[in-house]
């Protein structure tokens, strides 16, 4: 692929702006501070803000896009949200020394894509409403599930790195970057195929249907995974990687003793799991059709982290069944006190805190604030991480993301240990 001139130009003052950043002697601090966090040894609360409404984010034209080719557009969409996130929103993040270039790995799927109605509100937003039409109706559709196997395309690897290398030669260093984890959620794939109110029902009404699917997409992901670490397209993920739906994944613990930096096991990596929408499901209806079978998948990696948007402070008995599990998610629907009761110093308490004070008719930064300090004010025993995520809207107005960042940075600094 020919990259016009006018693109390289442009890309090459991007990444030069992400390298003063990056040489700055702050990012080995927070990494630190991170490692301290997940070894169970924080410092103070850290902060971090993800899955961010981008289209209502420009301001000025800093995220407006200049190059023409559809390369050069991915790349530079890339570096202006990283750039926009230092200058307004850093909390705790860290920028890397060196620019990510992903192998080129793929596979098919698992056979079956949402069949959806979906309803928007605002056309430039992914943010949207899913009538899901079910696919999965009886026990015979577990076939429609496909285990396909994954190829790694090395050529277009190499082309890719190449032409990175070309583009930002003198600039930054670019490094080939692998499979460094994977989301892993498989009622969140089961729940488009089958309709959420008729999977729940047949929870009830045909349990054995339910967990047999269950295993069985369990086998495909695990089937997915021993492809991965056949073709060693691991990548380690102790590091600036996202871990679960929470924040960095430095840790002491990872890779683990006799590791082969030439080869990357799951046991070398953080892994993850989630059953979010089992929100309302008892703690013994998630263990039956979710967690027994997550555990198959927890089992292999080194360290774990469980959950997302769904309450888990009723659930730790069931989670300390998984052993090597470090980080656990706790949405704004827990009870403060009965989570930190639960978790204490054991594991990360990944704190999330509720975006919709973003999108109410009028800011009110106060209750940023309050929200904050109230939860960190009962959660003083724990390791926490305050991660901000799904922000759907800030309602056109971005400098409410940028004040609540800087609230989020002067409260933390009060609860440092």
């Amino acid at each position: 692929m020919d990259v016009p001139q006018t693109d390289i130009d442009i890309l090459r003052r991007l990444a030069g702006e992400v390298a003063q950043i990056a040489a700055l002697p702050v990012h080995k601090e927070k990494a630190r501070l991170w490692q301290r966090l997940n070894d169970l040894d924080s410092v103070r609360p850290m902060v971090w803000i993800n899955e961010i409404c981008w289209n209502e984010m420009n301001v000025d034209d800093e995220l407006t896009c200049r190059c023409t080719s559809s390369w050069g557009q991915g790349q530079e969409w890339n570096l202006r949200t990283l750039l926009y996130q230092w200058r307004h929103m850093p909390g705790d993040m860290v920028v890397d020394d060196y620019l990510a270039c992903p192998l080129a790995v793929w596979d098919a799927g698992f056979g079956l894509s949402e069949d959806v109605t979906i309803t928007r509100l605002d056309p430039s937003s992914a943010v949207v409403s899913r009538t899901f039409h079910p696919q999965i109706r009886d026990p015979e559709d577990i076939h429609k599930i496909k285990c396909h196997p994954v190829r790694y395309d090395l050529e277009a690897t190499e082309a890719n790195y190449q032409r990175m290398c070309r583009v930002y030669e003198g600039i930054m260093p670019v490094r080939k970057v692998g499979i460094k984890g994977t989301w892993f959620a498989p009622w969140d794939e089961l729940i488009r195929w089958w309709g959420v109110q008729e999977a729940m029902t047949d929870m009830v009404l045909r349990p054995k249907m339910v967990s047999d699917i269950m295993s069985h997409l369990v086998d495909c992901y695990i089937g997915r995974l021993d492809n991965w670490e056949a073709l060693n397209v691991l990548d380690r993920n102790d590091d600036s990687s996202r871990i679960g739906s929470g924040g960095y994944g430095y840790v002491s613990d990872l890779p683990g003793a006799g590791f082969d930096s030439g080869f990357v096991h799951p046991k070398n990596m953080w892994g993850c799991a989630t059953a979010q929408i089992f929100s309302e499901v008892s703690p013994e209806m998630h263990w039956e059709f979710a967690l027994r079978h997550e555990m198959r998948w927890l089992e292999r990696w080194g360290l774990s982290y469980y959950g997302c948007c769904e309450p888990l402070d009723i659930k730790m008995d069931i989670l300390r069944k998984i052993p090597n599990l470090r980080k656990i998610s706790m949405s704004h629907w827990i009870h403060v006190d009965r989570a930190v009761a639960q978790v204490q110093d054991k594991y990360v308490f990944s704190r999330k805190p509720t975006p919709a004070l973003l999108a109410e008719d009028n800011w009110h930064g106060d209750r940023v604030r309050k929200d904050l300090v109230d939860c960190l004010e009962l959660a003083r025993p724990c390791h926490v991480e305050v991660i901000l995520k799904d922000i759907s809207t800030v309602r056109y107005k971005p400098q409410r993301l940028w004040e609540w960042e800087k609230i989020a940075m002067e409260v933390v600094q009060q609860f440092a240990k």
